[in-house]
């Protein structure tokens, strides 16, 4: 199983809801929306053409569309 340098972790309870962003292991902020990752990882030099490809980017606790805390 590859390792892609992004990944998105599960829901976490806020106003409004975030997940955090780790990029290469490092945690590196939080996302609010899809916008949020295409930004931060263009900040740190990653340009993604395709956030269902598992080898660029992992959701962790649901998908890019999950967004709310259950």
């Amino acid at each position: 199983m590859s390792h892609p340098r992004i990944m998105v972790l599960g829901v976490q309870p806020g106003t409004p809801p975030f997940r955090i962003m780790e990029i290469d292991g490092v945690v590196v902020g939080m996302a609010r929306a899809i916008t949020d990752v295409l930004e931060t990882a263009a900040a740190f030099g990653i340009t993604v053409h395709d956030l269902d490809d598992p080898e660029v980017v992992r959701w962790v606790g649901g998908d890019k569309f999950t967004w709310i805390h259950h």
